[in-house]
């Protein structure tokens, strides 16, 4: 019975991996092996650029295979060329059927991807790790999430003063 198995790749070879595998399989007579190859990914809205659309990978550097986990097919899989390997190490482990539909559902846009989420809080301490403040610490005063920047208070010669910074500015 062929299940969904999960292989890791080198990031952004993906379509080659996928288009070699196909080919091999083809060239060793091992369909009856194989199902579908999956590289997961979603239709994403751009912001700027006027209604176009792009596919964005959901695993970067991973797809999935439906097949029949026997020696063979393994080999054929691990063999080509910029495969590293399954997940599960040299006895891949299937995924659930939960799992395959939750993947499946995020291609078809049934799933909502979840939305980056930053762990900031008014009063929370935090470390500066960029910028001309590197190495100071300070307490977050204002959160502006559309602009992504912060107000945190430093202490500057003894009193606090507000300093803004970038998300990427802090370390979590």
């Amino acid at each position: 019975m062929k299940k969904w198995y999960v292989v890791q790749v080198f990031a952004g070879y993906e379509d080659l991996v996928k288009t070699d595998l196909t080919k091999r399989i083809q060239e060793e007579g091992m369909q009856e092996y194989f199902g579908d190859i999956l590289i997961p990914s979603a239709k994403i809205k751009q912001f700027f650029e006027s209604d176009q659309q792009g596919d964005q990978q959901l695993f970067p550097g991973y797809m999935l295979i439906q097949m029949e986990a026997v020696q063979q097919a393994i080999r054929l899989v691990t063999k080509t060329p910029k495969v590293l390997r399954f997940l599960g190490g040299t006895q891949p482990v299937a995924l659930s059927q939960k799992e395959i539909d939750r993947v499946l559902g995020q291609v078809k846009g049934e799933v909502a991807l979840p939305t980056v989420k930053h762990e900031f809080e008014i009063g929370k301490e935090v470390d500066i790790k960029e910028g001309p403040f590197s190495g100071f610490v300070g307490l977050i005063d204002k959160i502006d999430e559309d602009s992504e920047k912060l107000t945190v208070m430093v202490s500057i010669f003894g009193r606090l003063t507000p300093v803004e910074l970038n998300f990427d500015q802090i370390k979590r």
